[in-house]
């Protein structure tokens, strides 16, 4: 008996391709305006930079009168009021030092440099440190650099300005053409800048223990300017 064979057919149902769906094209006009704002300030914070110079024949010898030279420079700063965690060493190095005469190099010794950074969070109080730093063994005085304790702060104000102004400039924009501002679809940060500058880094070599009277230091005023960009939907 022949045995019968059943062939299955498979239908294959294939999805039409299925196209993503692009935006829909805005049909309501714009208005695009860019807009400043700006805060100023006056920098609530300092940093100087200090730094004692010792000579000997030996490295050691050097080292040890650096302890000397420094050691009373960071009490009495501490002793004034400068916390311990607002004074940081930025670079130290002992080096042997040559000269030439008549085309000879003759060796001078050794020389060891301690410099430190200081925090001072009242700006009326640089010149008395930089007095104290002076008075009580520093060999030199670096430059002097002002910052603000929350400028974070002031750079969102300073934001919020240029936002306010690129609205009233699309609203403005929206009255002359006899319309007014619907919704603000976009608003993009143009960037921010401005804060304190730093002063020239300027090192005065001082004698060591050569007091002088405190130097009259003035903050001045920074400026904080963001900008933006903002786009609105008038009606």
């Amino acid at each position: 008996m022949q045995n019968s064979k059943c062939t299955t057919l498979l239908l294959v149902l294939l999805a039409a391709p299925a196209f993503a769906q692009q935006p829909p094209t805005p049909t309501e006009p714009v208005v695009i305006t860019r807009g400043e704002g700006l805060v100023t300030a006056v920098p609530d914070r300092a940093w100087i930079t200090v730094g004692a110079e010792s000579r000997a024949n030996t490295a050691r010898e050097a080292q040890s009168r650096n302890v000397e030279a420094m050691s009373p420079v960071m009490a009495k700063l501490k002793s004034a009021g400068v916390p311990a965690e607002a004074i940081r060493t930025v670079s130290y190095d002992v080096q042997y030092e040559w000269d030439f005469v008549n085309g000879k190099r003759v060796g001078r010794g050794y020389v060891a440099r301690n410099t430190i950074e200081v925090r001072i969070d009242n700006v009326e109080r640089v010149g008395e440190f930089l007095e104290i730093a002076v008075g009580s063994g520093a060999t030199s005085l670096g430059g002097i650099r002002f910052d603000l304790k929350d400028q974070a702060k002031l750079e969102r104000e300073a934001l919020r300005l240029a936002v306010a102004d690129a609205r009233a400039k699309a609203e403005a924009a929206a009255a002359g053409a006899g319309r007014v501002v619907a919704s603000i679809v976009r608003v993009e940060e143009g960037g921010i800048e401005g804060g304190p500058i730093p002063m020239p880094r300027m090192v005065r070599e001082l004698a060591a223990g050569q007091a002088a009277a405190a130097p009259p230091i003035s903050a001045g005023q920074t400026e904080i300017r963001a900008r933006v960009t903002l786009t609105a939907v008038i009606k």
